[in-house]
């Protein structure tokens, strides 16, 4: 499997969307360099509350232009970087891949996707409506995520729109939870 980096995102600030950039420098075990969830622990507020030991498995976010395409379709104007991703991707399955799945990234860094982004109700204040709009539920009524995948990065290096991803699966499947 392959795909682009359509676009990259930084925010030195928990604001929910983030600016777009003309590069961002993954750094192994931390995340994206000067954003705010960059560090080895976890970084999302809510997390922190819970317990600050925890490990950063949501050091850096991917989500697929995909699913902003359809989600213009259905009236929802969003722009790369809204959602609060780092990577921007067009072209790469990413609700498709396995938890544990490698992803080569330009000539050097590698991120490892420990799993699903679990959408929250920022994304409802972002955008009333939108929330549901990234759910949805398989025909046995389990809650499908969409909101993009998060990762770990295993190997750093610079990364810019119009690198390429190049997915290394794992033996086996193992379906994403949430992280």
């Amino acid at each position: 499997m392959s795909g682009k980096v359509l676009a990259v995102h930084r925010s030195g600030d928990h604001a929910f969307s983030k600016e777009r950039v003309a590069s961002i420098a993954l750094v192994r075990g931390r995340g994206v360099r000067d954003d705010a969830h960059f560090g080895v622990m976890v970084q999302h507020r809510s997390r922190v509350a819970k317990d600050p030991t925890q490990t950063n498995l949501r050091q850096v976010h991917l989500l697929h232009a995909e699913l902003l395409d359809e989600l213009g379709t259905r009236g929802f104007k969003i722009e790369p970087g809204q959602l609060g991703e780092n990577i921007t991707t067009r072209g790469l399955d990413l609700l498709g891949l396995s938890a544990g799945s490698l992803i080569r990234i330009g000539g050097t860094a590698v991120v490892r996707v420990t799993g699903l982004r679990n959408p929250c109700v920022q994304i409802e204040t972002f955008m009333p409506g939108l929330l549901a709009a990234v759910l949805d539920r398989t025909a046995d009524g389990a809650l499908v995520r969409r909101a993009g995948i998060m990762g770990i990065v295993e190997q750093g290096g610079p990364v810019q729109a119009g690198d390429a991803l190049v997915v290394i699966e794992p033996p086996a499947h193992v379906p994403m939870q949430v992280v």
